[in-house]
């Protein structure tokens, strides 16, 4: 066989291996991703009413209570068919979910929002920032312009900073983290692991790619609010760190076997963003002063 043809089927047997469990979601054409971001995994509990039905690369949490479910994030777009059975698997027909909440309006956590919602009749709940997003379907994003483009969603419910939302017994606080995005949050919930009450903390991502940090017309206080939200971050009640992107708060959710074997606390999350963040901070600003 000649080396060309030999390479060819190595990497189309490699392909196969890799995507064995479940073929990849279909990529989008206007934003396209990572693969793990479009693996379905199988889904596994969390605590005992807390499910993770996301991708390899991107959380979605499902809370069962006694008067029906919570979801928080939905992934890209092309994850909502697969959300909606992942909900069946579980014992949960559309029509049982009834509360959807989010981390930050961008397309690949709230991208799949609007299906689900029109599917399940869901209430969506957010704070105004995040709903101004969501309204305008991410077009005209303070970082990435219309480069992030999603259905539009209409938020039902309105909430402030510390305010919780109840259903079946289960009380779930927002906490305003303004460390990615405009509207970011944060969410905690107490559940039972191994027969013990935990306190499970959803803190939303804490990063900022490519962002202009330094001398950003449009978001001038944009370092102040970074550091606000690292603050808020490590204040959580937090025996048990979830994220939007899974890896960051020590998650493989396609090792079906251990999917937490690195486990990472609130506090170690927001200082290893926040030591990033000064980095970026000092590179902008000594580039800043070199364009002067």
């Amino acid at each position: 066989m000649r080396p060309a043809a030999l390479a060819l089927v190595l990497s189309l047997i490699a392909a196969g291996s890799a995507t064995a469990a479940e073929p990849l979601l279909p990529e989008a054409r206007a934003y396209p991703s990572r693969d793990s971001w479009r693996q379905p995994v199988p889904p596994f509990r969390i605590a005992e009413r807390s499910w993770y039905i996301g991708t390899a690369g991107l959380s979605a949490v499902l809370v069962k209570t006694d008067a029906g479910a919570v979801l928080i994030d939905t992934g890209l777009p092309q994850a909502g068919d697969m959300l909606l059975q992942r909900m069946r698997e579980l014992g949960v027909e559309p029509s049982q979910l009834k509360l959807i909440l989010h981390s930050h309006a961008h397309i690949d956590h709230i991208g799949a929002l609007a299906q689900i919602q029109r599917a399940t009749g869901a209430q969506v709940i957010g704070n105004a920032e995040a709903a101004v997003l969501l309204a305008r379907g991410g077009s005209d994003d303070i970082h990435f312009g219309e480069g992030m483009l999603f259905a539009p969603v209409q938020v039902q419910r309105l909430i402030m900073d510390g305010e919780t939302v109840e259903l079946g017994g289960v009380r779930f606080t927002a906490h305003f983290t303004p460390a990615h995005t405009p509207g970011s949050t944060s969410w905690t919930w107490d559940d039972r692991i191994d027969g013990k009450n935990a306190h499970i903390a959803y803190a939303d991502s804490l990063s900022a790619p490519d962002y202009q940090l330094v001398g950003n017309p449009r978001y001038p206080r944009i370092v102040e609010d970074y550091r606000r939200g690292f603050a808020a971050v490590r204040a959580l009640p937090c025996d048990l760190l979830l994220s939007p992107h899974p890896d960051a708060s020590g998650w493989d959710p396609a090792d079906t076997a251990a999917p937490h074997k690195t486990p990472t606390t609130c506090r170690a999350y927001a200082d290893k963003a926040e030591r990033a963040l000064d980095k970026t901070v000092a590179e902008q600003t000594a580039k800043a002063k070199e364009a002067r």
